[in-house]
């Protein structure tokens, strides 16, 4: 459940864990596109000709959430993302993923704020970009699709 600070000062973005199903815990660097869209639907009734039109709620949409972070040689995303592809024995193979914003106690059994994803699976998983120029860490993205996002 979401939890307001006393203080009122944001928390900070960096606090967070992003768990499967509850249980397995990965660590990423980046989540980005915890978003959630209502499409308008337009309409005017039949005898209303002069007036604006009205709006009603339509579709849900939620793009997808992009995670982000350094190869550790595991191939945990590999594994369900070849699960996807080759059509495994539930398809597709969900998860429940929560993304747990916590304070600086790193409490995970008392987020200020949780994102969950119902239903989610792998549409993309990008490889790093590979340089001998610099000096930066290996990075994979998982973009993930999901049915629906709650908040608390």
């Amino acid at each position: 459940m979401a939890t307001e600070r006393a203080n009122k000062n944001p928390y900070s973005n960096f606090n967070f864990i992003v768990e499967f199903d509850g249980m397995e815990e990965l660590a990423f660097a980046e989540v980005t596109g915890l978003d959630s869209e209502t499409t308008p639907i337009e309409y005017r009734e039949g005898a209303d000709a002069t007036s604006a039109m009205r709006q009603l709620p339509g579709v849900e949409k939620y793009p997808p959430v992009q995670l982000k972070r350094g190869i550790t040689g595991s191939l945990k995303l590999w594994e369900w993302r070849k699960e996807v592809r080759d059509g495994g024995s539930t398809f597709p193979p969900t998860k429940t993923v929560t993304v747990k914003l916590v304070d600086e106690k790193h409490d995970r059994n008392a987020p200020a704020m949780t994102w969950t994803l119902t239903n989610a699976w792998p549409t993309k998983l990008t490889g790093p970009s590979l340089t001998a120029k610099g000096n930066d860490y290996a990075v994979e993205q998982l973009d993930l699709v999901h049915e629906r996002l709650d908040v608390s």
